[in-house]
C-alpha cells in the first residue's frame, strides 16, 4: 500500500489523524513484535495461569493474580499494536520530496542560540529512538521541523521555552 500524493499537500493533518508512516523495516518490526506477543507470550501467560490455578485456592494465590495481571497487560499491548498496524502506511522514501522536511527525512539542524548541530531522522512514534537520532514526528521538535526547508529557521516551543533551529541539510 503506497500513499504519497497527499504527503506533499497536507502531511500535518494526516500525521495528526493517527495515520503513521513506516519504512519496510519499521513495518516488519511491528509485525514481528505482534507475532511474538500473540504466538509466544500469550500461550506462555495462559500456561502460567493454568499452572497457578492448579495450585488451589485462587483468593490467596499470588502467582495466579500476577499471571492474570500480566495477561491483562499483554492483551492491552496486543490491542494497541493492532491499532497501530491498522493505521500504518508504507512509505517509498525514494518518492518523497527532499526540498522540505517530511517523515523519514534525515535532517541536520543547528541551534541558533549555542551553535550546536544535531542530526535527526523524523519517524513514527513507535520507531523513535533518541539515542539513534530518530525522533517522533509528533514530538515538539518533530512537529516544529515538518515542512521546513534548508536555510529556514524553525521556532519550536519546548518545555523550557522557545528554541530556534536553522535547517542545514535535508536528505533521505
Amino acid at each position: 500500500m503506497l500513499e504519497l500524493g497527499f504527503l506533499y499537500f497536507n502531511i500535518n493533518e494526516k500525521i495528526m489523524g493517527n495515520v503513521s508512516y513506516y519504512t519496510v523495516e519499521g513495518l516488519k518490526n511491528l509485525r514481528e513484535e505482534l507475532e511474538q506477543l500473540e504466538h509466544v507470550d500469550r500461550p506462555r501467560v495462559t500456561n502460567d495461569i493454568a499452572e497457578a490455578r492448579d495450585k488451589g485456592d485462587l483468593s490467596e494465590n499470588a502467582e495466579y493474580h500476577a499471571a492474570k495481571e500480566e495477561q491483562s497487560l499483554l492483551e492491552l499491548k496486543i490491542a494497541k499494536l493492532k491499532q497501530v498496524l491498522s493505521s500504518a502506511r508504507l512509505i517509498d522514501e525514494s518518492q518523497l520530496d527532499n526540498s522540505k522536511i517530511l517523515i523519514h527525512s534525515k535532517t541536520k539542524i543547528k541551534n541558533t542560540a549555542n551553535g550546536m548541530a544535531f542530526n535527526y531522522t523524523l519517524v513514527a512514534d513507535s520507531e523513535s529512538d533518541l539515542s539513534a537520532g530518530k525522533i517522533s514526528v509528533n514530538s515538539p521538535i518533530g512537529k516544529g521541523l515538518l515542512g521546513k526547508k534548508v536555510g529556514e529557521v524553525a521556532e519550536i516551543t519546548v518545555p523550557n521555552g522557545t528554541m530556534k533551529f536553522k535547517i542545514i541539510d535535508i536528505s533521505r
